[in-house]
């Protein structure tokens, strides 16, 4: 896109995908640029709830000998995102990653998890995400559902129900190859991943796994080497994700006892969006699709509308 396109697509960002021009309209939504964002539910953790039984059993049982020092730290790493869904898909967010959970003592509900567990349900978080969609009807929202810590066969039939009647025809099928002329026309909104074979495997409207490039590391230019490395490979034939955002290990935990996730990725941000910046998608060799970070960019802020890495910007 020449800039002149670039400036009118950014001009708002809740309906950007309503504005690309009309040449990017029908290539398949795997050869676009899309924002995303990284343990989209974190926003809201719950610091009375345990600790997942996926994690480290030494951290587990700290947390139940001294909760009032564990839970703050791993509140103040886990938390990668700012902003309710809603609200990150005003800023032009379209792949949301949700890792859902049901707690040891949560009832019937489900719930999300990164470290511990969310306030917000699932329920109530999608169907957030319903209302929004009604009010645009032509951008498209893809959805991963994933990691399903706890959750029983009974859990995956009643979630996947759920799913099926909030969205309904909203769905695009697994079978189609969606671009947004042809998700616009059968009133298509919603692609979403659900990674559990046997479920994916019954039902038309669920997509597989989307891959995940992630290098691990708190060093951004680890993570720029990586994902450069990963490039050179060649990319999947679908939907991807390169992520960009940072992991901390106790090393960096120990050496920034007063940091946290937050001030960690500002740091880097602006060399990540540097390389988001110059980056490409289509479907030869390095072209990008998914571009996932931490803490969605504030409205007038690095990848807000003005800044690089928008929305459409790549493309």
């Amino acid at each position: 896109m020449g800039d002149n396109q670039r400036e009118d697509v950014g001009g708002g960002n809740s309906d950007w995908m309503s504005r690309l021009p009309e040449e990017l309209l029908d290539v398949p939504l795997w050869n676009l640029a899309i924002p995303g964002s990284h343990d989209s539910m974190s926003f809201c953790l719950d610091m009375s709830s345990p600790v997942l039984k996926s994690e480290p059993w030494l951290l587990r049982l700290t947390d139940r000998l001294f909760p009032c020092l564990t839970r703050p730290c791993i509140y103040r790493w886990s938390t990668t995102q700012q902003s309710v869904l809603w609200y990150q898909c005003e800023l032009g967010i379209r792949y949301l990653d949700l890792r859902i959970a049901r707690k040891p003592a949560g009832g019937s509900s489900l719930f999300f998890a990164h470290g511990i567990y969310t306030l917000m349900s699932v329920k109530e978080a999608l169907e957030e995400l319903a209302s929004w969609l009604d009010a645009h009807p032509k951008e498209v929202i893809i959805i991963s559902c994933s990691h399903f810590e706890s959750l029983t066969d009974e859990d995956h039939v009643q979630l996947v129900d759920f799913i099926l009647s909030l969205f309904s025809t909203k769905l695009c099928l697994s079978q189609d190859t969606p671009t947004l002329h042809s998700c616009w026309s059968g009133g298509q909104q919603v692609i979403l991943s659900y990674d559990d074979l046997q479920m994916e495997c019954q039902h038309r409207q669920l997509w597989p796994k989307i891959p995940y490039w992630y290098a691990d590391s708190p060093d951004p230019k680890e993570v720029i080497a990586y994902l450069e490395e990963k490039k050179s490979q060649g990319r999947p034939g679908s939907f991807y994700v390169s992520g960009l955002n940072l992991t901390e290990d106790a090393r960096y935990i120990l050496l920034h006892p007063l940091q946290n996730l937050r001030v960690m990725t500002v740091e880097a941000l602006s060399s990540l969006l540097r390389w988001t910046a110059e980056q490409r998608p289509g479907p030869g060799v390095g072209g990008v699709n998914i571009v996932c970070c931490d803490f969605g960019p504030d409205k007038d802020g690095p990848g807000g509308p003005g800044g690089p890495g928008g929305p459409g910007r790549p493309s």
